[in-house]
């Protein structure tokens, strides 16, 4: 079986406009599904860490926002052109309303798949 190609983003999304973000990617998501050649799209938001935990020890539940709450998406393609098409459609068509929710411009790292 041939590798994919994958994008994460991560979102470093204002306080304020958290609601906003998660309706936004709701609406965003089952566009993203039927993008030719997608394999699969998932969002996360961070809610937990281990900083200060033992290992073996379930991770801290965050109890504060200090500046943002990141979310990550993982889009995964079967090809790197598809994958291209699938970029263009999103720059096209949700740039602008995802920027307006944001701190900074989401950072995106892209690659094929590994394993």
């Amino acid at each position: 079986m041939s590798k994919s190609f994958s994008e994460v983003k991560l979102f470093q999304v204002k306080p304020d406009t958290l609601d906003d973000f998660e309706t936004l990617i709701q609406t965003i998501v089952d566009d993203q599904r039927q993008q030719p050649g997608c394999v699969g799209i998932r969002y996360l938001k961070r809610f937990y860490t281990i900083d200060g935990v033992e290992l073996g020890e379930p991770p801290r539940e965050l109890t504060k926002i200090v500046k943002c709450v990141k979310y990550f998406s993982y889009w995964e393609f079967d090809t790197i052109e598809n994958y291209g098409k699938a970029n263009k459609w999103f720059f096209d068509n949700h740039l602008k309303p995802i920027q307006k929710l944001l701190i900074a411009p989401f950072d995106i790292n892209i690659g094929y798949t590994v394993c």
